[in-house]
């Protein structure tokens, strides 16, 4: 691989995942809990090889074109993709037979369809043909002239039929395991103090004799495959088309999408996988994966809890402290500004807020913008009724938010017969920016309040993301988040009307102009010799000019520490860097947040975000990077961040290699951030 001034962004990412990973080989972390990150690794992967890899093969189709877009052959990054992957799965396959081996001293066995006893069999018999046997329908491959297009989110069972004494000529089938209708995990009758599960696969393995007895066959064999799919959605250019028509047609076509991974059980027949290989047109050359007996690990997160004698319930979230016993959440946002810290702080304060809202009869409209919303969201209750009590309620859909875009479609068509106007973004740009706006006429005068968050206001996730939400009625912040709604009203109005934005940072009208000045900033002081730091907490930096331009910070001397979860491509190990620190945090929480620092003369500018450091963000979407007046909100940042930046159980360093090399405690105190990081929260709260 030739030279590069970055960490090559989907290698990047692959080592992201290999944290995921480390944290389910990690044997200090509760045996649910390992569990769950291998379901993560493997959902994560498939997440990457729908989007990243496919991308890299629209590279390839491009030709000379998409070399010059990569700076880099994109075949040479698919090998090395390939490689790495295999790596990481013999890992994961090391690590699931040490978690197998671990359930077996906790009397917890997953059973396949061989070491069923007796009592089982008829369970599971039974139980095939009540729950399973109407939603099979097998395929007899070799019969079918047009081979059926498999989808890339479900699991096959190729089975082998066949004769002992050879006297009818086997044959292929293929059976869709319908695991997105029936759950994938069934527990079985077992003895006293032991539990039992099999897999719903195993379950249909066991029964292929009475599934094909019409056949003749007396011998069955059968491995489990899967294909993964280019899950891009492309929006054509036809202005007679709208974009909710071609986000349907688009969630059709994926799909169709073209297949950019295929995997296979390795002890699969020799001869059914040529097979499978030859009808479903792929060639040695594509990803063809050979794997272990399960596959679709994703399933895994929610491997059954109740089987375990040791439950490992989460700490509970708290309310913030300046909101405890009081009345009306809204008094106190016009009081002073609050900043709610999630998953720690409770979510139930953003929905009292709305619901407050929806109620109160000198509230006339609510704003806000909706990404990832939950399942039976509270969020849509609030603002449906809302409506009802006659409130101007305006809700900003984004129907391209990755993997959300069906559930959006729908949030769409309820919020609209509830009466809400939504708005579905703006032409060729994502709407990231997670903002509320609540307008009050008190005395005929309007009142504006509402937040700015770092992540999706969506009460589930919340629960195991790690965010920051500023519940505000400062009057530069709110005229600044009227400003960019005003924008989203009206989406033929050009970007750069967001330039009149004085308080909050937007993109793609100025954020990396306003980022690039501030990093100047620094950079200037450093040469001056003052004092000069910046400090950045963010999911992603692979930005190319940010990243040269942090170079360039760090060889004038300024000091930037960085806690950076996901992709980062930015080579720290340099002799002309003076300090330049960064790790990465995997642990039970996934840590979302978006924080920036910058020491700025000491009047220190202090942000929370919706933006990573990508092209995407800065260019492509509508952001806010919303800055922190409140001197305590201000430190309290701070403080999150000194947790975080002293952990030395959870966090990995990010070095040129990015090895994941666990930060060393040496003979210091151990701190783990996000314990550490709830005791700081709650203590507060118990001394307020």
């Amino acid at each position: 691989m030739p030279k590069q001034k970055t960490i090559i962004r989907d290698i990047s990412w692959l080592s992201f995942n290999g944290r995921v990973l480390q944290e389910a080989a990690d044997d200090t972390v509760p045996l649910r809990e390992r569990i769950r990150f291998l379901g993560i690794f493997s959902n994560n992967l498939d997440e990457f090889f729908r989007v990243r890899v496919a991308t890299l093969n629209r590279m390839i189709a491009l030709g000379e074109k998409g070399k010059m877009h990569l700076e880099i052959n994109p075949r040479l990054i698919l090998e090395e993709i390939q490689e790495k992957v295999l790596e990481q799965q013999k890992e994961f396959d090391r690590v699931w037979n040490e978690i197998l081996r671990e359930l077996k001293k906790e009397k917890i066995f997953l059973v396949t369809e061989q070491k069923l006893n007796r009592v089982q069999q008829k369970f599971v018999l039974d139980y095939f043909n009540e729950e399973i046997r109407s939603n099979v329908v097998p395929l007899m491959m070799e019969s079918i002239r047009e081979f059926p297009t498999l989808s890339d989110k479900s699991i096959y069972l190729a089975c082998t039929l066949s004769k002992k004494d050879k006297s009818i000529a086997k044959k292929f089938a293929l059976v869709s395991v319908p695991a997105r209708r029936l759950p994938r995990f069934v527990i079985l009758p077992s003895k006293q103090n032991e539990k039992h599960i099999i897999l719903l696969e195993d379950i249909i393995r066991f029964c292929l004799p009475h599934i094909f007895s019409f056949f003749g066959y007396d011998t069955f064999s059968s491995a489990i495959i899967k294909v993964t799919r280019d899950a891009e959605i492309d929006i054509d250019n036809d202005v007679s088309t709208s974009l909710i028509q071609k986000i349907e047609k688009g969630l059709k076509n994926r799909k169709k999408g073209k297949t950019v991974r295929f995997i296979y059980d390795k002890e699969i027949d020799a001869s059914l996988l040529a097979y499978l290989v030859k009808r479903l047109g792929l060639t040695h050359k594509d990803n063809l994966i050979p794997g272990g007996r399960i596959h679709n690990f994703k399933d895994f997160i929610d491997f059954p809890e109740s089987v375990f004698a040791k439950k490992n319930p989460r700490k509970k979230p708290f309310i913030h402290p300046a909101l405890k016993n009081v009345s009306r959440t809204t008094d106190v946002i016009f009081e002073k500004d609050i900043l709610l810290n999630f998953p720690y702080h409770s979510f139930d304060t953003v929905i009292d807020l709305l619901r407050e809202a929806a109620i109160d009869p000198e509230v006339v409209s609510i704003k806000m913008t909706c990404y990832r919303l939950a399942p039976r969201s509270k969020i849509i209750n609030a603002l449906t009724n809302a409506v009802r009590n006659g409130k101007q309620v305006t809700a900003v859909l984004e129907l391209r938010a990755r993997f959300d875009e069906e559930a959006n479609l729908e949030w769409k068509e309820e919020l609209e017969e509830a009466g809400v106007k939504v708005l579905i973004g703006v032409p060729d740009m994502k709407v990231h920016a997670k903002i509320c706006l609540i307008k009050k006429m008190v005395n005929n005068k309007p009142l504006l309040y509402g937040f700015v968050s770092t992540g999706n206001i969506n009460e589930r996730t919340a629960r195991v993301y790690g965010d920051h939400c500023l519940l505000t009625a400062d009057k530069n912040i709110m005229a600044d988040v009227n400003r960019i709604f005003h924008y989203l009203e009206q989406p033929k109005m050009r970007p750069h009307f967001l330039r009149a934005c004085k308080t909050i940072i937007v993109s793609p009208a100025g954020m990396r102009r306003q980022l690039m000045q501030l990093i100047q900033k620094e950079i200037t002081a450093a040469k001056h010799k003052k004092p000069a730091a910046i400090t950045l907490k963010l999911n992603s930096l692979s930005d190319e000019i940010l990243i040269e331009k942090l170079y360039e910070a760090a060889k004038a001397g300024v000091i930037i520490n960085m806690v950076i979860r996901g992709i980062f491509c930015m080579l720290t190990e340099n002799a002309k860097f003076k300090e330049v620190y960064a790790i990465s945090i995997v642990d039970e929480y996934l840590e979302h947040a978006r924080v920036m620092i910058f020491h700025n003369d000491g009047k220190e500018k202090v942000f929370i975000s919706s933006a990573d450091w990508m092209v995407r963000n800065i260019d492509h979407r509508v952001e806010a990077a919303c800055p922190v007046f409140d001197k305590n909100i201000q430190q309290e940042l701070k403080d999150i961040i000194q947790i975080q930046l002293s952990d030395n159980i959870k966090a990995r360093i990010l070095d040129n290699t990015l090895s994941n090399q666990y930060v060393n405690p040496r003979n210091t105190k151990k701190v783990r951030s996000q314990l550490e990081t709830y005791n700081y929260l709650h203590k507060k709260s118990l001394s307020s």
